[in-house]
């Protein structure tokens, strides 16, 4: 029978808590922009914050220095473990090791809850409603994540994508190609086949929210061989694969980018996907 798996299975969210010092040091800043419309769309007055699927602290710092109290849920001891240190000075920070779905909190009681690319982690079904219900009124649901887009124009794309070929669509079914971000538009990205995509539901009315709001940020960064491997391995459905196919991946992948110069530019396109209880 054909292998239909995608890696991006929710059981493979366990593979985070393996790497947590590798995680913390190669996965993404968000830009200081998100941050500061998220604020924004907050407006003044009180700010009680929970985070979904916390990780490292990557989005954390940001809404600590703008002075919100948070709780983070973090279902890995060992990433628990990690903000629990790299936040231990913070008076206004505590963290859960739960999964969202499971951990018991009290209603009514968030003026804000994010999640800062781990959504697609939760069962939605469960976590929508559920984040409703957290939220006080006029509370505020943030979702961001990161779309990697490389350069699909150039011989170097075109090599990798053959190593691809070769070592991860032999393993993953090859109809779940990523789509090429970087041809898409912004109008794209408010589609539901999008935010499902990106989310794991269709769209935030759904649940009941209001005033909803998208905005997308662009950025870049420069990878050695290295650095870009040491990212890739962060990506589940990179872990997830055979150890044997993992390994030819990376080594191929290497020596592509060693070949053309030593290094690999990877925009990025940031979304950030809000809606309001009201």
């Amino acid at each position: 029978m054909k292998n239909v798996k995608t890696g991006w299975e929710r059981e493979n969210k366990v593979h985070f808590d393996e790497i947590v010092a590798n995680y913390d040091k190669a996965r993404w800043d968000y830009p200081v922009e998100l941050f500061s419309d998220i604020f924004e769309y907050m407006g003044a007055g009180h700010k009680n914050a929970l985070e979904i699927g916390a990780g490292t602290g990557k989005a954390t710092t940001s809404f600590l220095n703008a002075g919100y109290n948070v709780t983070a849920v973090e279902m890995g001891a060992n990433m628990t473990k990690f903000i629990l240190d790299k936040f231990k000075g913070e008076a206004n920070f505590n963290a859960i090791t739960a999964t969202f779905e499971d951990v018991v909190l009290e209603d009514d009681s968030y003026d804000l809850i994010y999640a800062a690319s781990a959504f697609h982690w939760v069962n939605a079904k469960i976590g929508c409603p559920k984040v409703y219900q957290l939220l006080k009124n006029g509370g505020v649901f943030a979702l961001f994540r990161n779309n990697a887009v490389e350069n699909d124009s150039n011989k170097t794309y075109e090599e990798i994508q053959a190593v691809y070929d070769k070592y991860y669509y032999n393993h993953y079914k090859k109809d779940n190609r990523p789509i090429k971000i970087s041809q898409m538009q912004y109008e794209d990205f408010l589609s539901p086949a999008e935010i499902y995509r990106g989310f794991r539901f269709e769209c935030l009315e759904q649940y009941g929210f209001s005033d909803i709001v998208m905005k997308l940020y662009k950025d870049s960064r420069t990878y050695s061989a290295d650095e870009r491997i040491q990212l890739l391995d962060t990506m589940s459905d990179h872990r997830a694969l055979p150890e044997k196919n993992r390994t030819a991946l990376y080594q191929g992948i290497k020596e592509v980018i060693i070949k053309h110069g030593g290094e690999i530019e990877i925009n990025s396109i940031f979304q950030l996907y809000m809606g309001r209880k009201l």
